[in-house]
């Protein structure tokens, strides 16, 4: 018998309304004419097991998971990539036919991706990095840095017991940084990654001295709301390339539809449009 339920994939979160990723999925399903919804689920921490156990039975075929939920949803996974195991967080889930659960992480490739696309001319040898914060997102790009053959890894967070124990699990190819050095390190930096939610729309400013940026240093920005913070408008007056966050949001989301939705979907001007509308 042909099997023709409509596939179904979704967003799980806690909140989930400010996420773009419906109008992003709901952009490339009418694109590409094909069946299937996305939709948000604002799932509460304690019910995230119950509802991730259910939405195959309801016939979905996979959800993307975003905070808090990223490393409970590892732990709570049947199977897992290597990726998504060495990051310690999940956030594209691909739900198996016989209802098991398949962990992956993304958010590597989506940065890297966004960073080719917006920085050609960079180049993982050109020199060292320096990565602001410690948390989720930044075990991604620091896991994605390292595997693109950076030199050196500059780490440094507000709370240094964070970074410590990162360097701790990705090795020596990491320096940590005191916060209040942080301003002195960007002097020689061929990039800077922002990988906290500071300069984001509704939260505190990432208050760094940005006077030793160098022209032709490439600086991003994971922060979307707004897509130019002040870190990127300080970068672009400084003569540096700027990379805004959203296409990281685009590009990650690329492996998940093409599992979900088989067909792997371009990101275009028009994709850009559709997540901002």
């Amino acid at each position: 018998m042909t099997d023709t339920r409509v596939p179904l994939a979704g967003v799980v979160g806690h909140p989930i309304g400010h996420s773009r990723s419906p109008k992003l999925h709901g952009h490339w399903l009418k694109t590409y004419g094909l069946p299937g919804h996305y939709v948000p689920m604002d799932v509460v921490p304690v019910d995230l097991e119950t509802v991730l156990r259910t939405l195959p039975k309801a016939g979905f075929v996979g959800a993307n998971v975003t905070v808090p939920h990223k490393e409970a949803a590892l732990r709570l996974a049947d199977h897992a990539s290597d990726r998504a195991t060495v990051i310690g967080a999940a956030n594209t889930l691909v739900f198996r036919d016989d209802g098991s659960i398949h962990a992956d992480n993304t958010d590597g490739y989506g940065f890297m991706e966004n960073l080719r696309s917006g920085a050609p001319d960079w180049s993982a040898s050109d020199g060292p990095a320096v990565v602001f914060g410690a948390g989720g997102a930044a075990r991604a790009v620091l896991q994605a840095l390292a595997d693109a053959g950076v030199p050196e890894i500059l780490l440094t967070n507000r709370t240094r017991a964070r970074a410590d124990h990162l360097k701790e699990e990705f090795g020596q190819r990491i320096r940590v940084v005191d916060w209040v050095q942080a301003g002195n390190v960007i002097e020689n930096a061929e990039l800077v990654v922002n990988t906290t939610s500071l300069g984001m729309q509704g939260q505190p400013e990432l208050r760094v001295p940005l006077d030793g940026l160098q022209p032709g240093a490439v600086v991003t920005d994971l922060v979307y709301t707004p897509l130019k913070t002040r870190l990127l408008q300080t970068a672009d007056d400084a003569g540096c390339t700027t990379v805004d966050g959203l296409g990281m949001l685009l590009h990650q989301a690329v492996p998940g539809f093409e599992r979900w939705f088989g067909i792997r979907p371009d990101v275009d001007a028009d994709t850009r449009a559709a997540a901002l509308a």
